[in-house]
């Protein structure tokens, strides 16, 4: 079970935040306003990570707030928010902010980050990784260039191979059968001209087809 104290100026976004997590392996442990009003709510309660929206606000200054806070260095901290420049969300991984992620990503997504935040893990999102990394995504790896991309379904799929998940385990998370999950995997293997699945998942991941 993850601990998550959340961070959000509405009680509105608080509620939808806690609302997503209702279902997942995540227990809402405090919330508050703004960083600046936690005052010792932290100190008082255990918490394993601390899920900031920067939805409608300005995620640099949410950011350069959390820098010159030092909560970062102290607990694992993730922040939501509905655009970010690519400069400021390489300057948040710097500053020691575990993840800088869209508001919009699946609760699924969002539960897995959460869990890799807590373990000490950095999550990048695909759309973050060339202004991370721009030496080691060339344009030959982009998914435009596949010769046959992938389809919505084979992207669900991919995520779900890069995490381990047998076919059956996809079958039975897909509500399809074992043939089509089967089916599936030997497509995305073609497209991606892999050899196996654990050659997909690394594939997928050097694309940014797969969210870390």
């Amino acid at each position: 079970m993850i601990r998550v104290f959340l961070i959000a100026a509405s009680p509105l976004a608080r509620a939808a935040l806690q609302n997503r997590f209702k279902v997942q392996s995540v227990k809402i442990v405090g919330s508050a306003a703004a960083i600046d009003a936690l005052g010792s709510d932290l100190s008082d309660t255990q918490v394993d990570v601390l899920v900031v929206d920067a939805s409608g606000e300005a995620p640099e200054a949410i950011i350069e707030s959390l820098a010159e806070s030092d909560l970062a260095a102290e607990i694992p901290v993730v922040v939501l928010t509905e655009a970010a420049s690519p400069a400021a969300s390489v300057e948040a991984l710097q500053a020691g902010i575990r993840a800088v992620l869209p508001s919009e990503i699946s609760t699924d997504q969002l539960a897995a980050a959460l869990q890799a935040a807590a373990a000490g893990l950095v999550v990048l999102h695909p759309a973050e990784i060339p202004a991370a990394f721009p030496a080691a995504t060339p344009a030959s790896q982009s998914l435009a260039e596949l010769p046959e991309p992938l389809t919505r379904r084979e992207r669900e799929v991919l995520q779900m191979l890069a995490a381990g998940l047998a076919n059956k385990e996809i079958a039975a998370r897909l509500n399809i059968s074992d043939h089509t999950a089967k089916f599936h995997v030997a497509a995305i293997l073609g497209k991606l001209g892999a050899a196996t699945r654990t050659e997909a998942a690394a594939l997928g991941i050097r694309r940014g087809l797969v969210l870390l």
